[in-house]
């Protein structure tokens, strides 16, 4: 090999404090590993005797414990953008000891781009194959890379023998033109390939390579339980009831699909909905539930930026990868989630949120409206721009105290603008065309509990002027009375009455 071999140690004596440094990766798949930890070593050492680490990190997503969350933990990372999921570094996020602006995941690598960040000193790529002219074929999550890249001082590569050299001909690398000079990116149906297999790296910017053989570290989603199961069969049921109207042609349209165990259950909803013909997939993250619907036929093609899977799915993937090169293609970030392809293509965006109010906005990310749980990551990307954007949620949680309807959310991600359709394990709600009293029945009648109709419905009464009738002093009520007493069930409208 033409680049020098370096330890994880060695390759972390290259960092600086205060670099701004680029994360190959989307979610776990695709981000450093071993460089990371002992970066996060180092790091230690330095605090220890004194010395101020800490580095700026730049993402294609979140990444994984070994990474994010050793570097949490060191207390190493300065700012932190765009998006993560670790109970260290959500910590750290909350008390302000790291500093994270929260950023739709389409935006980041153009931004950069255009200099709004700074310069990149360094950047952290996996790949599972590299020549010596610095022609790499990248993991299984692309993410900002060819961005990063471009932009980046340094270059340090893992190479990740795990992956067995046998990507090649999985990713379509494509990195747009910069406004005024930009055209259309040509892109007409999910399986359309636009660019390259590999990422053409400088190799004078290449500064080593770091040996990992290391699985992504992804936990299996967790069993179906009920309340899952009745919000991916209410999903399955609205898409067939759009089909048998006439509103989502007969040959069906591309499904993006957020994270988690919500998405995970609607997909596998689909599995058993054979109303619905075989579907391909425009999305951001790739799970297990689409790749046990790839291979029963029902997903035809998806198109992604990362392949979030369980370890044994991996390996699977990985001993039929000629199957999958059929059926995956991995991109960059800002081409899996592009506003302008979503668009074209009739994209069904179906997200998760944390509580949604009577008149249909979303909070994504903020617990009672000020701590930081994961970030919007791509879901603005999608429902912004989406042939029907649908979100779901269970209607309550922690056995009732929580109503996941509220009155008003606690932090806006996605306003009822954006939003069409909303369902719960109670039911769905069907909001376009309504105006805001209207929602609010609807969503108070086919998603609240049961146990909180009643109360959403005084709220409601409370409010007499104006098109949205909020009371403005009582709006809140809910997420007070949690802090407060620990059950929403405890409000009182009769406080709030003059």
């Amino acid at each position: 090999m033409r680049f020098p071999i370096l330890t994880p140690q060695e390759a972390a004596d290259i960092f600086k404090n205060g670099d701004n440094v680029g994360f190959s990766g989307f979610t776990a798949p695709g981000s450093p590993k071993v460089v990371t930890e002992a970066l996060a070593q180092r790091a230690e050492k330095l605090h220890e005797e004194g010395e101020p680490f800490k580095i700026n990190i730049f993402s294609g997503a979140s990444t994984s414990d070994r990474c994010d969350g050793a570097l949490a933990r060191a207390n190493a990372i300065g700012i932190r953008t765009p998006y993560q999921n670790l109970p260290d570094l959500r910590k750290r996020i909350n008390s302000h000891d790291a500093h994270y602006f929260d950023l739709h995941l389409s935006e980041l690598a153009q931004k950069m781009r255009y200099g709004f960040y700074g310069d990149l000193d360094i950047a952290v790529i996996e790949v599972s194959d590299i020549k010596d002219d610095g022609t790499v074929v990248v993991g299984t999550g692309v993410g900002n890379v060819p961005t990063y890249a471009s932009r980046a001082k340094k270059i340090i590569i893992e190479l990740n023998e795990k992956y067995r050299h046998s990507l090649y001909g999985l990713h379509d690398i494509y990195l747009p033109l910069d406004p005024p000079n930009r055209g259309e990116i040509p892109i007409f149906k999910p399986s359309d390939r636009i660019g390259s297999p590999v990422l053409k790296l400088d190799p004078e910017k290449i500064v080593g390579v770091v040996m990992s053989d290391n699985y992504e570290g992804v936990k299996p989603f967790s069993t179906l339980d009920e309340t899952t199961m009745k919000i991916g069969a209410n999903v399955c049921s609205f898409l067939i009831g759009e089909m048998k109207a006439g509103r989502i042609p007969s040959t069906f349209l591309p499904i993006q699909s957020g994270v988690g165990n919500v998405a995970n259950a609607v997909l596998y909803g689909l599995a058993d909905a054979k109303e619905i013909p075989p579907f391909a997939m425009y999305t951001e993250v790739i799970q297990d539930a689409v790749i046990d619907l790839m291979k029963k036929g029902r997903c035809k093609f998806g198109s992604t930026c990362a392949l979030t899977v369980s370890n044994a799915v991996e390996d699977e993937v990985i001993d039929n990868i000629e199957f999958f090169k059929e059926h995956v293609v991995i991109r960059p970030a800002e081409i899996s989630n592009s506003p302008e392809v979503i668009r074209r293509l009739g994209v069904i965006a179906m997200n998760t949120a944390l509580e949604a109010d009577i008149f249909g906005n979303i909070n994504s990310t903020h617990v009672t409206g000020t701590k930081m749980m994961n970030g919007i990551g791509g879901s603005g990307d999608f429902t912004r721009n989406a042939y029907i954007s649908i979100f779901s949620c269970p209607s309550i949680t922690k056995e009732g105290k929580i109503s996941n309807i509220v009155p008003m959310v606690s932090h806006v991600d996605h306003s009822e603008h954006s939003v069409d359709i909303l369902v719960t394990d109670q039911g769905i709600a069907d909001l376009r065309g309504k105006d805001p009293v209207q929602r609010a029945h609807e969503i108070i009648n086919n998603c609240a509990h049961p146990m909180y109709r009643e109360l959403l419905t005084d709220y409601l009464k409370l409010g007499t002027a104006g098109q949205t009738p909020h009371t403005l002093q009582a709006s809140l009520a809910f997420h007070t009375e949690f802090l407060s007493s620990g059950d929403m069930r405890n409000v009182n409208w009769a406080n709030f009455v003059k």
